[in-house]
Order: C-alpha cells, then structure tokens, then sequence
C-alpha cells in the first residue's frame, strides 16, 4: 500500500467551534464534508481526545468557518496546536454567536456554517459527527484554503489526531524504496542543522541562535541542532519538526 497516495485525496481547512456551560472550545480540521442536501447536513471527523469533540457531544451544537487561502498563521497555531484547556483561543478574535448559540470565527474565513448535531458514529480514534445545517452565511469570495496548498506551503504533516495522521518514519521508509530512475520528492521537513536561524511555519517565529530563547530557558548561541528534542515555539507551542531554516 501507498501512503502517499493518501495525500492525493482532496480537502479543504476548516475552524470547527463550539460552545458549553458558557465555555468556548474550537480545533482546525480538514476532514469536513457535506453529507446530504435534503435537509442540508455536514459532517466532521472529531479525535476523541480533543476537548472539543466531548463540547460538542455534550452540548449538540457546532460552527464551521472556511478558511481562507491566505489565513492568519496564528489561527492555525492557536486552534490546530494548542488545547483549550491551556489558552483561551478565542482571545482577540472576530466571533459572533449563532442561531444555535455556537460561536462563529469571522477572521480568516470566507463562510461559515451552524449546525445542530443530529447523529454520530463511534470510528474508534475519531467520532463521525452529522450536523444539520440550520443557518449559513457567505463572508468573501476569496478562495478558501485546501489542505494540499496548506501542506506543500508550509512542509507540514497532519498533527496526531487527525484523521489523515500518517507517521512521518512510515513516508520516509516508502520514499527511500523509490526507484533509482524515478524523480524524489521532497521530504516533508527539511532541515539543515548549521546554526542558522529558524523560522516556525505555523506562526512565523523566528529562532535566532545569537538570542536564544529565554523565555524557554535557551541561553544566548545555542544552536538550532543543540536544542532539546521537547523543544516548542513559544509562540504557538509547535514542536521543532515544524521549523525551517530562515
């Protein structure tokens, strides 16, 4: 079987979001698609370990925003990196309340959609949530962001608990068996440990070796190679996979 062929199937990013006991809760996904037309439902793919899959369960209600193309990096970090448990998410950011008291994120997205969940589907990693669209609105007719340009921008790999996670050693082991006369593709993460600066691609921060990271506890002239493996952005808390030399 070829994994990357997986990586040939078509989405798109979304801001998926709701609301319980007064608490907001939100994750970005790329698994969201319409399911039906008669009534108009939608459908997520939720981790069971996401804080918002159980918000969602629990209180029937959920929002998606499309992305647009050229999103707010920060809104990637926040809401696809970070766990409401640990940040207020919707900090700073343009939402506004639906018909069915779900939050709706307005920045960086070109529509949105609110839904009442009416169904889900026990997948074992993930619950299939099925929401009836009850109001929609279009913001802008930029285009919206798919999750090949996101991926091919940006060298990223799904985080964990997407349903599209593949194991970046289970890549690496399927191109090195390439054959001598095919073309190589380029790896997912390139890095090129020399000391030079780094810059995350989820949020634009960039590693100067000359400044460290005092805020991490990172003295002044450690290089990039030289930080511990555990190493996160402390901007967006992303790990050091995500970093490119600047």
């Amino acid at each position: 079987m070829k994994l990357k062929a997986f990586h040939k199937l078509s989405y798109g990013m979304y801001l998926i979001a709701t609301e319980y006991k007064g608490k907001k809760a939100g994750y970005i996904a790329n698994t969201t698609f319409q399911v039906t037309s008669e009534p108009e439902q939608l459908a997520i793919s939720c981790h069971k370990n996401n804080q918002t899959t159980q918000f969602i369960l629990d209180s029937g209600i959920f929002s998606v925003s499309v992305l647009k193309k050229e999103v707010n990096m920060k809104i990637i970090g926040d809401f696809g990196f970070m766990s409401s448990t640990d940040i207020d998410k919707f900090n700073g950011i343009n939402v506004i309340k639906a018909k069915t008291g779900a939050p709706i994120v307005l920045d960086s997205s070109v529509a949105w959609f609110d839904c009442r969940v009416v169904k889900s589907v026990d997948l074992g990693s993930h619950y299939l949530i099925i929401g009836e669209v009850l109001d929609s609105d279009l913001i802008s007719n930029e285009e919206p962001l798919t999750y090949q340009y996101y991926r091919e921008k940006y060298k990223m790999l799904s985080p964990k608990n997407s349903p599209t996670f593949i194991e970046k050693s289970a890549l690496d082991a399927e191109t090195s068996v390439v054959a001598v006369d095919e073309k190589m593709p380029e790896p997912e993460h390139e890095h090129v440990f020399n000391g030079e600066s780094y810059v995350c691609a989820i949020c634009g921060f960039t590693y100067n070796p000359e400044e460290g990271d005092p805020s991490m506890g990172i003295s002044p002239g450690t290089a990039f190679e030289d930080l511990p493996e555990d190493y996160r952005c402390p901007i967006c808390n992303a790990t050091k996979e995500y970093f490119k030399k600047a």
